[in-house]
């Protein structure tokens, strides 16, 4: 009801409904993602409580990488299938409950569970799927920028809470770090509740770009199904395997490694944790400019070369860390060079999938790529703490990751952005489509 009030009135104003839709979606996708970042910095007080191994821990932060990625695909088609506001309040549901049943642990098993289980599964339902999913549907211009956006509210938000969350740990406990994140997800599933819709075609507008209004497509019967269909589909182009390969790279060099490791890292370096925070954060800040800034570059440039540049830039800055002082001043020029490369893969990676698999069925097929990437960063988080406790370092899973982002750069050439014959699309609805 309220989105078809505010609809129009923003119209007569020259403002498409699209942009409000955008604004709930960022704020989804940043506390969303300020909840999947919360761990990196409670390694240390959780070892310290309990008694867990680096290892031990590590164990179910890497379920709740896969989680996160293995749920995408499927929350493209539940989005598909029940809307965004529906799939964004059931996230939220599991994302808050993960958190508050968190602060009563006293076993690993429950860790495996809240942490594991509940946040991979409610993160992974509101994850970058969610905004290739909005920027998909209701954008044809500025597709890339919105894609750059939503992208770096994801990354902002598992960056930017990091030092208020160090702060509350080191001085009223672990658990209380916990609650903000808690707080901002009730707010911005509220939020999505309120003012999302799933369609232009729901509120009478097109989509933003574009000059007929055209009718929502009928809902998908069986979400799994359609999920799945999808992938054997895509299974049988050669980009998508690219594709896929580069975003496992991405994900084993990102918040698998440094989200989840990095802390630690500068703390056996003798810098002090809310420090080590603190270069997150900047990693944040740089990250919002420069995934905007790829977006806005996508829609302009060849996305494949724009891969190979992110790769490339970013497996030199990891292989150049260990030479660093590890100190605020001495790490500031990896957290520029690094955080405007954070994520800025994500907006040339879904313009390839739609340029390829067309724009109805590029959310699902970039569901699987993105599951591609958790897949990676949960080998990178076990990786890492395997690393520090049987290597007593950290160092050489950072540099086997920098390696795989050049491997991941010369990747990115090969892509073919044209559609072979064989990707036919699949409909919204799930059935086969005509030859």
């Amino acid at each position: 009801m309220l989105a078809a009030m505010l609809a129009p009135a923003f119209a007569r104003r020259g403002v498409h409904y699209g942009w409000v839709v955008v604004a709930a979606t960022f704020l989804v996708m940043l506390a969303t993602a300020a909840a999947m970042g919360m761990p990196g910095v409670l390694i240390r007080p959780l070892s310290q409580e309990f008694g867990w191994s680096t290892a031990d821990i590590s164990g179910p932060l890497a379920l709740r990488l896969v989680l996160f990625g293995a749920v995408g695909p499927f929350a493209a088609a539940l989005l598909q299938r029940h809307g965004l506001r529906a799939t964004v309040a059931a996230a939220m549901v599991l994302i808050v409950a993960g958190l508050v049943l968190a602060t009563r642990m006293t076993a690993l098993w429950q860790l495996w569970v809240c942490w594991g289980l509940l946040v991979g599964v409610g993160t992974g339902m509101t994850a970058v799927v969610l905004g290739a999913t909005v920027a998909t549907r209701w954008f044809t211009a500025r597709r890339g920028l919105v894609m750059g956006m939503l992208t770096a509210s994801s990354a902002t938000g598992s960056l930017a809470f990091l030092p208020l969350a160090a702060w509350l740990a080191s001085t009223a406990g672990w658990r209380m770090a916990l609650l903000p994140a808690a707080g901002a997800c009730l707010v911005a599933g509220l939020g999505m509740l309120l003012l999302g819709r799933d369609h232009p075609g729901e509120v009478n507008l097109p989509a933003f770009g574009e000059g007929a209004v055209t009718a929502p497509p009928r809902r998908a019967e069986g979400a799994a199904r359609l999920a799945l269909a999808a992938l054997a589909e895509a299974a049988r182009v050669r980009a998508f395997w690219l594709l896929f390969f580069t975003f496992f790279v991405c994900g084993l060099s990102t918040n698998g490694l440094v989200g989840t490791h990095f802390i630690p890292l500068c703390q056996d370096f003798g810098m002090a944790e809310v420090a080590a925070a603190s270069v997150l954060a900047m990693m944040g800040a740089f990250d919002f400019v420069g995934t905007i800034g790829s977006g806005w570059l996508s829609d302009r440039l060849d996305s494949r070369r724009l891969l190979f540049a992110y790769y490339g830039l970013r497996g030199l800055s990891l292989l150049a860390l260990p030479f660093s002082t590890f100190s605020v001043y001495g790490l500031s020029l990896f957290a520029v060079f690094y955080g405007l490369d954070w994520i800025a893969t994500v907006p040339p990676t879904v313009r390839i999938a739609a340029q390829v698999f067309g724009r109805e069925r590029a959310p699902l097929v970039f569901g699987w790529v993105f599951a591609g990437h958790q897949l990676g960063a949960a080998v990178a988080a076990l990786g890492g703490g395997l690393s520090r406790d049987l290597l007593s370092s950290y160092l050489p899973a950072f540099m086997l990751s920098g390696a795989m982002c050049l491997a991941a750069a010369l990747a990115a050439l090969a892509i073919r952005t044209t559609a072979p014959p064989a990707a036919r699309p699949v409909p919204v609805d799930g059935t086969p489509a005509a030859a």
